[in-house]
């Protein structure tokens, strides 16, 4: 074995041998969440009737409404909104907050600023798309407290009678904070609702589900939204993405997704059915893989001498492991490295570029079977200091280990 190539294996099983007690932990949420999704698959007689799929208007689709009911119970919400027609979790998002407010009425973001392609649904970019503010929505935000927190005091009180929406970005985003917990969720939802029973709590769900027993609709959350090619979908849903809560608000969010009248009665399912429940299946399995890929990656950065966070040790609630590179040069090596380590166009060197719905230039490597699906492994991250990898995802986490040594070696 090369000189290189044996130091980076000896790395990765360094790191693996401090990690190893971490990774227990992670059997026993993938055993519940489970169980928790085959309780629902039982409970609701998923059979092969439910994967044929519609065309046209869509009407009586009996899987769709199948799946959408197993995803609500998955979830601990009253209704689900499943659709392959989502074109990303932003989409999903926009949907549910398009449906949940009107004009005049405020959202109010109590994680900070939100991540970057929600910038132009709010309006606080490119105006005159159509977005939140162009159809007479205020907004306004509230900075997570020092350490991380969501701070109640000041969230309850900046409540005013406008306010229609709370927003909560359980996960970090692009930005150098921790990802919220669900029991802080559950804090927030429970302080809003005590003197605000009608404010909704809606949760952006991305890259959050199944890494902790419980999601926000379970703790008080009134609405979600999220991508299917995260977390949920397994790495098999080839589309899509979901809105689940509260069954007026679904139906609301429905509405806005296709028409007032024609809610989640329409949408075509195709082909695509199977692969949706089959992925969902797989989900807990391949989150627990990913994480272990970010638990290890967080040990082997920090051995480097990088800020890393989470820590190695450290409780998670998202499959995002955030790496402090201070340097663009360092943020390019990173992500080349991961993407010459991808299955699918390992030739391919990621250069810096404004992709859709993002202000500033980001590098994105992704050599993934389905475009954008970033359960599948992937590294990110926008061209601004402190110039942050986001590495994510990894169906196993053997690709995860053969990627990391990869890293170690470009990085030594």
């Amino acid at each position: 074995m090369p000189p290189v190539a044996a130091h980076s294996a000896a790395a990765l099983s360094a790191a693996e041998a401090v990690v190893r007690p971490i990774w227990e932990r992670l059997g026993h949420v993938e055993l519940h969440n489970t169980r928790k999704v085959l309780a629902a698959f039982r409970e609701q007689r998923v059979g092969e009737e439910h994967f044929a799929g519609t065309t046209g208007y869509g009407h009586d689709d009996l899987g769709r409404e199948c799946l959408e009911r197993v995803v609500a119970r998955v979830m601990g919400a009253e209704a689900a909104l499943v659709r392959g027609s989502f074109a990303s979790g932003t989409h999903a998002i926009a949907v549910a907050l398009f449906g949940a407010l009107s004009p005049g009425a405020e959202l109010l973001s109590i994680t900070g600023h939100p991540y970057d392609t929600l910038e132009e649904v709010i309006g606080l970019r490119g105006r005159g798309q159509g977005s939140l503010a162009d159809w007479g929505v205020t907004y306004r935000e509230i900075d997570l407290a020092q350490g991380g927190a969501i701070d109640l005091d000041r969230v309850v009180g900046a409540l005013r009678p406008e306010t229609r929406v709370v927003a909560i970005q359980r996960s970090r985003g692009y930005a150098w904070r921790p990802s919220v917990r669900i029991a802080d969720i559950g804090r927030a939802a429970a302080a809003m609702h005590a003197v605000r029973p009608d404010v909704v709590v809606f949760v952006d769900n991305c890259y959050g589900e199944f890494v902790e027993e419980r999601e926000p609709c379970d703790v008080g959350a009134d609405l979600v939204a999220s991508s299917l090619i995260k977390n949920p979908g397994g790495g098999i849903a080839p589309a899509g993405g979901y809105v689940a809560g509260r069954a007026d608000l679904v139906h609301r969010a429905a509405c806005r997704l296709t028409a007032p009248g024609i809610g989640a009665a329409g949408g075509a399912t195709l082909d695509s059915l199977r692969l949706l429940f089959q992925g969902l299946f797989s989900a807990p399995h391949v989150v627990s893989e990913a994480l272990r890929g970010a638990i290890c990656a967080a040990q082997v950065f920090s051995a480097l001498g990088y800020n890393v966070d989470p820590l190695p040790d450290a409780p998670r609630t998202d499959i995002i492991q955030a790496i402090r590179l201070d340097d663009p040069d360092l943020l390019a090596t990173v992500c080349r490295t991961v993407q010459e380590c991808s299955p699918v166009g390992s030739y391919v060197r990621p250069i810096p570029a404004v992709v859709p719905g993002y202000g500033d230039r980001v590098l994105m490597a992704a050599g993934t079977f389905i475009e954008g699906s970033t359960i599948e492994l992937s590294c990110d991250g926008p061209l601004r200091p402190p110039f942050v990898a986001y590495l994510q995802g990894g169906l196993s986490y053997a690709h995860c280990r053969l990627a990391l040594e990869a890293c170690v070696a470009a990085l030594s």
